[in-house]
């Protein structure tokens, strides 16, 4: 069984999270709950936990120091989730040590699986192999991404959107699930988020960046 410490002060959430996850599959996940930071990290130093999941706004303590005083003894898996969607807050907690995101209001399902498999990479039960198209790699595991030889720096979403892309190779992707899966939410509504964000992906990739092709009224997909 995995134990999963959830630090959330909405017991709405902690309620729906807590039943999904015990009656999902049974026996599989014990999940404890703290309603604050200071809490959380008592707990989080009295048990073994096998992945937290932490808020980030927290009373007492906020989930960023949480994480970062965490960080400092432990590298148990943390998952943020969070109604701070802005990008400078995402790559904090990135710079932080947490190991991923999700933004309310999230699907349960998705987060089931999110859990699942930090939890499985944290035990060496999974290992994601390198994802590559010509001159370009990405690797999962280390989180570099190679092109035409040399290392690019890419924001965590440019990152993630480029992830999705090389993990569906040749396949389209909709708009609708890039924005489900990298941003936690669907919002095709607002074409410009996502046309800003691939313009300055293509733009980081160099030549490689012709590979991402727009598929007229129905996503985008990358190949040779």
């Amino acid at each position: 069984m995995y134990r999963i410490l959830l630090v959330e002060d909405d017991i709405n959430i902690q309620t729906l999270i807590a039943n999904y996850f015990t009656k999902k599959e049974k026996d599989v996940f014990q999940v404890d709950i703290a309603s604050d930071g200071q809490t959380g990290l008592e707990k989080a130093y009295e048990h073994h936990y096998d992945l937290l999941l932490l808020d980030v706004m927290l009373p007492e303590v906020d989930g960023f120091a949480v994480c970062r005083e965490i960080r400092q003894n432990s590298d148990v898996p943390i998952l943020f989730i969070t109604a701070r969607a802005n990008e400078t807050d995402i790559l904090n907690g990135y710079a932080l040590g947490c190991d991923d995101y999700v933004i309310k209001p999230f699907p349960l399902p998705v987060l089931y699986e999110k859990v699942n498999a930090l939890i499985k990479r944290a035990k060496g039960l999974v290992r994601s192999r390198i994802f590559s198209v010509g001159t370009l790699s990405l690797n999962p595991n280390n989180g570099i991404v190679i092109s035409d030889g040399k290392e690019i720096k890419l924001t965590a979403r440019e990152f993630a959107i480029l992830k999705v892309l090389m993990e569906n190779k040749g396949t389209i992707v909709s708009r609708e699930r890039l924005f489900t899966i990298v941003w936690g939410y669907d919002n095709d509504t607002d074409e410009r988020v996502m046309d800003t964000h691939m313009k300055n992906l293509r733009k980081a990739l160099g030549t490689n960046g012709k590979r991402i092709k727009t598929v007229i009224r129905r996503g985008y997909k990358i190949g040779d």
